[in-house]
C-alpha cells in the first residue's frame, strides 16, 4: 500500500555526493542481480550503469529537496518468502498487514523534515527532502527498497561523470531505518563500503556496534546490551529466578535472548524453556509452543519480538483461555496499541517491561490529522476528521519511536549545518553554502560529532559506537476506569548510572497479571525454609532442588539458603536449626549425682585412712606396727591419703591450674604409694635372709638406705611430671566432637603431648609389676605376718584396675572418661589400703593377744 504525500513531488535537486570508487559498485552490483535490478552497459563499457526493471518500485513518500534523505519504515510487517524460478524476470514481493504505529514513524519523519525546512535557525537557504520506502519488516524486501532508493532512474544525476556506480553515486544523503535488526544489519552492509550514514530508530541487536562490519551505522535508540541487562536486574529484583524465553529467528531475537540467558543464569536464574517463532508459523508450530507454555511450571516469560510475530501465538492462547502469565517485554512491543484490545486483556493485562522515553511533540498531533489520503488512492473521502479514530497512529501522549525519528533527523540537520558551513561569519547573507560539494565520509564524521540539546532539554550525541545515552521506562500494562489498556511508567533504567542505581521502580504502583496486586510467584522449586538447605536435583538446573534439614550444630536463618552455616564451638543449633545458641558445658561437677558419690568414696577413702593412720600411731610400740619399719607405714598411709585426696582434682569445672595439677599429683602420689610397698617387700625378703648363717641383707638395706630408695624410685617421676608440664602443659577445652549426639560441649583438659600421660602410667605400672614380682616370690616364707602376700594381692586387685580402666577409658565419652579415671584411682586406692592395713588393724583392735613379738614369729600355740 503506497502512501502519497500531499505535498506536490518534484524531482529534487541534490547536492554534490562523491562516491567511493569502481570497485564498491561492481560488488553491489553484482547483488544486484539477485535482487532483479539489471547492470547494463554504457558508451564506455567500464562505467556500468544501472537499469532498473519494472513492478519493483515500494516507495511511499517524496519530496524534492537540496539535500535528500532516505527513510525506511516497516509499513506493513507481513511478507511471504520470494520464490524465485530465475527463469523470468522476478517480481516485487506483496506486503500485508498495515502497521499505524509504523505509518506514524513514517509521518514523525515528514514532520521533522518539515519542521526543519521551515526553521530559520537550522539550515537556512537548504530544504531537506525525503524518499521514503516501505522495508515491509523483512531483509529482501529492505535490500529491494534500498536498491530501488539509491538507483532511481529520476534521481540518479549527480555532479559526476555517467561513469558513477550505482551506490557510489547515489543522491541519498544519509538514510533513517531501520526498526528491526536483521533488515538493518542488511542495508548497513551495503551502505558500509560507500560511508552513507545510516541512522536507526529501533534496531537495538548488539551486533550492530561492530563498527568493522557496520562503519557508517548509527541510532538514536539504545543497544539491546543496556535493556539485557536492566531486564535482569529487573526479574532479580522481583525473585524470579525461573523464567521461559519466547524469540523470533530474527538477528534483534537471536541476540537479545541469548545475552539474557548468559547473563540471567550468572545471575543465578534458570531458563525454564526457550520458544522460537518461526518467519511464517504454520497452526501446528502455533499450537506446539501453546503447549509448551501451558505444561510449564514457569509463570513469568521474557519476550523479544515485535507485536506482529507474536500475534498468532497470542490468538492461540486467548482462544484456550491460557491466563495467569506475566509477561515481561523488550521494547519492541511494550507500546504495541495492536496487543491492547479488549481481546487481549486476560492474557496480557499487567504486562511488565522497558520502552524507551517518551515525550509530546508540539505540532505532531496536528499534523498527523490533517495528512490525507492521495486522490488517486481515493480509500476515504478526504473529509474524515480522524481525531475522532483512537488508533496508535493518533495516540501521541507519550511517542517513543516517534521521537526516535525525530531525533534521527536532527542529528542529521545538525550535522548538515556543521558540514555547509551554515554559522561562518563571512556569509552575511546567513545562508549556508548552498553549492559545497561534500564526501559521504565528510557528512558520516560530521553525524558522528553531532552534540546539540534539542527542545526536550535531552542533548543528543553518540558515542565511540554511534549510540545515544541508554535511557529506559519501565511500563506496566494497567486498566483505566474505562477498561482500556494504558501504558504506565512507574520506573526508569539508566544504563549510565552507577551499578545499584540504575534501576528505579515503584514496585508497590505495579499491577500483575490477571489485575493482581501482589508478585506473581515462578519457580521450579519453592525455597527452602530456614533450618534447611537446597540440594541440587541429578540432572535438573540448580533452580530445580531438594530442601534437607540442616546437621546437628549447622543452622540456616534465611528462606533459600544454598548451604548451613556450621555454628561456633561454644554454640549449638536450637531444634529448628535456625540459630545458634550458647552451647550446655558439660563436666564431672561436685552437683552432679555421680560426682557427689566419687566426692563421698573419696572422703570416706579419706577418714578411713586417717582412721587407720590414728590406730597405728596409737599402736605405735607393738610388734606388728614395728615389723617391716613404722615409718614405711605412715609414709604408705600418708601417700593413700594423698591418691584419694588426687581424685578431688578431677571434679569440677576444668581450669588451667588444675589441669596441670591433676596428672601429677595422681603420677607422683602414686608412685611414692607403690615405692613404699616396694621398700617394705624388699625388706620383708631380706628379713627371712636374716634367719639365714652369715646374711647381711637387712643391715645393709636399713632406714637410711630405705629412705633413698624411696626418693630414687619416685624422683624419675617427678622429673618427667615436671618436664612434661614445663613443655605441653594440659589445658581446658571445649570439646564440640559430642555435639552431634549429645548437643552439649564437653569442657576437658587437653592434652597437646598424650604420651606424657602414657608415660607416666608406664612408670607406676612399672613399679607395680616389680612390687608384684617380689611380693608373689615371698608370698609364702613362714611369716605369721608376713605382708608379702597382702602385697601380692593388693597389687593384683592393682593390675586388674589399671589394665581395664585403659579401654574403660578410651571408650567413654565426655566427662565419663574422667569419672572412670576417678574411679579407678579410688578403687586401686581401697584395694592398697584394705588389703594391705585392714588385717593388722583387726589384729591390733579385735586380736590382741597375737600382737606380740612370738605372734610374729608364729611360735604362739594357740
Amino acid at each position: 500500500m503506497a502512501i502519497s504525500a500531499p505535498h506536490s513531488v518534484k524531482e529534487g535537486r541534490v547536492l554534490s555526493v562523491e562516491g567511493n570508487g569502481e570497485k564498491e559498485g561492481k560488488a553491489v552490483g553484482d547483488r544486484l542481480d539477485d535482487l532483479g535490478i539489471e547492470r547494463v552497459s554504457g558508451v564506455d563499457s567500464s562505467s556500468p550503469q544501472c537499469k532498473k526493471l519494472g513492478d519493483i518500485e515500494s516507495l511511499a513518500l517524496e519530496s524534492e529537496g537540496d539535500v535528500v534523505i532516505g527513510g525506511f519504515f516497516p509499513l506493513h510487517y507481513f511478507t511471504s518468502e520470494p520464490q524465485h524460478s530465475y527463469q523470468s524476470k522476478p517480481r516485487i514481493t506483496p506486503c500485508s498487514g498495515f502497521d499505524y504505529r509504523a505509518f506514524r514513524w513514517m509521518m514523525t519523519m515528514v514532520f521533522a523534515v518539515e519542521e526543519i525546512n521551515h526553521n530559520s535557525n537550522l539550515l537556512p537557504g537548504i530544504k531537506l527532502g525525503y524518499r521514503i520506502m516501505d522495508s515491509c519488516d523483512n531483509v529482501h524486501s529492505s535490500l529491494q527498497a534500498l536498491l530501488s532508493l539509491a538507483t532511481s532512474s529520476k534521481h540518479l544525476r549527480t555532479t559526476k561523470s555517467k561513469s558513477s556506480t550505482c551506490l557510489s553515486g547515489s543522491p541519498i544523503s544519509a538514510v533513517i531505518g531501520l526498526a528491526s535488526s536483521s533488515p538493518t544489519r542488511a542495508i548497513a552492509q551495503v551502505l558500509g563500503p560507500f560511508n552513507i550514514p545510516l541512522v536507526s530508530y529501533f534496531a537495538t541487536c548488539t551486533c550492530l556496534t561492530d563498527k568493522r562490519l557496520y562503519p557508517s551505522f548509527l541510532r538514536t535508540v539504545p543497544s539491546d546490551l543496556f535493556q539485557v541487562r536492566g531486564l535482569v536486574q529487573l526479574v532479580t529484583f522481583l525473585d524470579w529466578f525461573w523464567v521461559g524465553t519466547i524469540g523470533t529467528t530474527d538477528d534483534y531475537s537471536h541476540y537479545g535472548i541469548q545475552s539474557f540467558s548468559n547473563q540471567f543464569k550468572q545471575q543465578g536464574g534458570c531458563v525454564a524453556f526457550h520458544l522460537t517463532i518461526p518467519k511464517s508459523p504454520t497452526s501446528a508450530e502455533i499450537q506446539e509452543m501453546a503447549d509448551s507454555l501451558q505444561s510449564s511450571i514457569a509463570k513469568v516469560v521474557v519476550v523479544f519480538a515485535t507485536e506482529g510475530q507474536l500475534l498468532d501465538l497470542f490468538l492461540e492462547l486467548v482462544q484456550r483461555n491460557v491466563t495467569g502469565l506475566q509477561w515481561v517485554a523488550s521494547e519492541a512491543w511494550v507500546t504495541a496499541s495492536l496487543l491492547t484490545s479488549p481481546h487481549f486483556h486476560p492474557l496480557l493485562e499487567g504486562t511488565l517491561g522497558f520502552s524507551f522515553p517518551g515525550v509530546r511533540i508540539p505540532g505532531l498531533k496536528e499534523f498527523l490529522l490533517n495528512v490525507h489520503p492521495s486522490p488517486k488512492m481515493p480509500v476515504c473521502t478526504g473529509s474524515e476528521d480522524l481525531s475522532l479514530t483512537a488508533s496508535s497512529y493518533t495516540d501521541v501522549s507519550q511517542v517513543r519511536i516517534s521521537y526516535n525519528v525525530y531525533k534521527a533527523v536532527y542529528a542529521i540537520a545538525h550535522a548538515l549545518h556543521s558540514l555547509l558551513n551554515c554559522d561562518s561569519a563571512e556569509y552575511s547573507n546567513g545562508i549556508c553554502e548552498k553549492h559545497k560539494h561534500f564526501t559521504t565520509r565528510q557528512f558520516l564524521y560530521h553525524l558522528r560529532t553531532v552534540n546539540f540539546t534539542n527542545q526536550f532539554e535531552e542533548k543528543v550525541y553518540f558515542d565511540s559506537n554511534g549510540e545515544p545515552v541508554p535511557l529506559y521506562d519501565i511500563i506496566n500494562w494497567q486498566k483505566d476506569s474505562k477498561g482500556e489498556i494504558r501504558f504506565i511508567k512507574l520506573g526508569s533504567y539508566d544504563g549510565s548510572a552507577p551499578l545499584g542505581q540504575q534501576l528505579q521502580i515503584k514496585q508497590n504502583t505495579i499491577i500483575w497479571t490477571l489485575g493482581q496486586s501482589k508478585v506473581p510467584v515462578s519457580q521450579c522449586s519453592a525455597p527452602c525454609s530456614p533450618g534447611s538447605r537446597q540440594a541440587r536435583r541429578p540432572g535438573e538446573p540448580h533452580c530445580c532442588f531438594d530442601c534437607l534439614p540442616c546437621a546437628d550444630g549447622e543452622i540456616s536463618n534465611q528462606t533459600g539458603s544454598t548451604e548451613c552455616i556450621k555454628c561456633p564451638e561454644s554454640s549449638w543449633s536450637d531444634k529448628d536449626r535456625v540459630k545458634c545458641v550458647a552451647g550446655v558445658e558439660e563436666f564431672l561437677s561436685f552437683y552432679d549425682t555421680m560426682g557427689i558419690i566419687l566426692v563421698a568414696l573419696t572422703l570416706l577413702g579419706v577418714i578411713l585412712t586417717s582412721i587407720i593412720t590414728a590406730v597405728f600411731h596409737h599402736f605405735r610400740t607393738t610388734p606388728i606396727v614395728k615389723a617391716n619399719n613404722s615409718e614405711l607405714s605412715f609414709l604408705l598411709l600418708l601417700s593413700l591419703k594423698l591418691c584419694f585426696l588426687c581424685s578431688l582434682v578431677f571434679i569440677g569445672q576444668p581450669s588451667v591450674w588444675t589441669c596441670r595439677l591433676r596428672q601429677a599429683a595422681f603420677g607422683i602420689s602414686f608412685v611414692i604409694c607403690l615405692s613404699c610397698l616396694l621398700v617394705k617387700t624388699i625388706v620383708v625378703l631380706l628379713a627371712f635372709q636374716t634367719s639365714v648363717p652369715g646374711s647381711r641383707g637387712l643391715r645393709l638395706f636399713g632406714p637410711s638406705q630405705q629412705r633413698t630408695m624411696i626418693l630414687c624410685t619416685t624422683a624419675p617421676q617427678i622429673f618427667l611430671c615436671t618436664g612434661w608440664l614445663l613443655g605441653a602443659p594440659p589445658f581446658p577445652f571445649k570439646n564440640p566432637a559430642y555435639q552431634a549426639s549429645t548437643g552439649k560441649i564437653v569442657v576437658e583438659c587437653k592434652e597437646p603431648w598424650p604420651p606424657g600421660f602414657y608415660l607416666v602410667l608406664g612408670y607406676i605400672g612399672l613399679l607395680a609389676f616389680v612390687c608384684l614380682l617380689l611380693a608373689f616370690l615371698g608370698r609364702k616364707l613362714p611369716d605369721t605376718f608376713n605382708e608379702a602376700k597382702l602385697i601380692t594381692f593388693s597389687m593384683l586387685i592393682f593390675w586388674a584396675v589399671w589394665i581395664s580402666f585403659i579401654p574403660a577409658h578410651v571408650s567413654s565419652p565426655g566427662k565419663f572418661s574422667v569419672a572412670v579415671e576417678i574411679f579407678a584411682i579410688l578403687a586401686s586406692s581401697f584395694g592398697l589400703l584394705l588389703c594391705i592395713f585392714v588385717p593388722k588393724c583387726y589384729i591390733i583392735l579385735l586380736h590382741p593377744e597375737k600382737n606380740i613379738k612370738k605372734g610374729m614369729t608364729g611360735k604362739l600355740k594357740s
